[in-house]
């Protein structure tokens, strides 16, 4: 029965259960997100009377990443990436979702220029923005934040980044995948 483990069977099931935590792990961050919907709406509403609505707007983003990145340091990924300094984490953090960054703010902005209604009511085009940044910074944080291992070198950094190299998977683990029977799990 021992053997069992290594039966055509098994990887199925592995990448079922690797499925099922994406996706729990999707929705965490999807409910962090929220929560970070919340913050960036209260800074803008508490900023916007002193800065004005455009500079409300950039300082929000930055308070509200970095409290999403440290419910998803603590909740969403759990131990995953916790080798790291949190304060390059966080700057890791910061840098992988530039692309989410620019979605969501752009989605904002975008609104407040072409829809008046949306500068009246500010909250409208942040949730807009919010969801338009999602799954991209669900995606980088993923793949470069919060790792299950640290990258050895640039090389693996950039094949992290791009999906060749599965930023889940031990590079000696790789290999093996064809069924080869030699894996050590």
């Amino acid at each position: 029965m021992a053997s069992a483990s290594h039966s055509p069977s098994a990887p199925a099931k592995v990448s079922s259960d690797e499925h099922s935590g994406s996706v729990r792990r999707l929705l965490k961050f999807g409910v962090v997100g929220s929560a970070g919907y919340l913050w960036d709406t209260g800074t803008v509403y508490a900023l916007m009377p002193v800065l004005g609505l455009g500079t409300a707007t950039l300082i929000a983003y930055f308070v509200a990443a970095t409290l999403n990145w440290v419910a998803n340091r603590f909740w969403t990924f759990g131990d995953a990436g916790r080798h790291e300094h949190p304060v390059l984490q966080w700057l890791r953090f910061l840098t992988a979702n530039s692309l989410g960054f620019f979605l969501n703010r752009g989605t904002v902005y975008g609104l407040f220029y072409f829809e008046p209604l949306c500068r009246e009511y500010p909250f409208a085009a942040l949730a807009a923005g919010s969801f338009a940044g999602m799954f991209a910074n669900f995606t980088l944080s993923r793949r470069l934040v919060f790792r299950e291992r640290p990258p050895s070198s640039a090389l693996d950094l950039a094949e992290i980044a791009t999906g060749v190299v599965d930023p889940e998977i031990p590079e000696t683990e790789d290999a093996p995948s064809a069924g080869s029977g030699t894996g050590s799990q």
